[in-house]
């Protein structure tokens, strides 16, 4: 599976952004899409998941009711609205693909294939 992410840039605090995520390739394996961020130094965190089907969605605390994950099923395209935005939004946003299962869905050692990231960064 191949994924490309875009949508990052450079916001005020209280702005919003979204990201794209279009998969292509053997899609039919995918189980579940995740956003995931990463801040240098500090580990891969989850933000948002969201079933293959779009049936599903899940949130981190720290982002739910300013982020929603959503899935564009005939393009195959998985999106990351997220308003009011903070300056700790601020990191390298990936998607990710998991191909083996449903559970585990906040592991970001459970997916196997990423995008390169697209960075996002919020102003104070």
């Amino acid at each position: 599976v191949q994924l490309v992410e875009s949508g990052g840039g450079l916001v005020q605090a209280g702005g919003s952004l979204k990201l794209s995520c279009a998969a292509s390739g053997r899609t039919s394996r995918i189980y579940v899409m995740g956003w995931f961020r990463q801040v240098s130094g500090k580990e891969r965190e989850f933000v948002a998941a969201i079933r293959w089907s779009g049936r599903s969605t899940y949130h981190a605390e720290s982002v739910k009711g300013r982020f929603t994950i959503s899935k564009d099923n005939a393009e195959n395209t998985v999106y990351l609205q997220m308003n009011s935005l903070k300056p700790e939004d601020t990191a390298v946003y990936y998607c990710a693909a998991k191909t083996n299962s449903y559970s585990d869905l906040m592991e970001s050692n459970e997916y196997g294939d990423w995008g390169k990231g697209t960075q996002v960064t919020v102003s104070s």
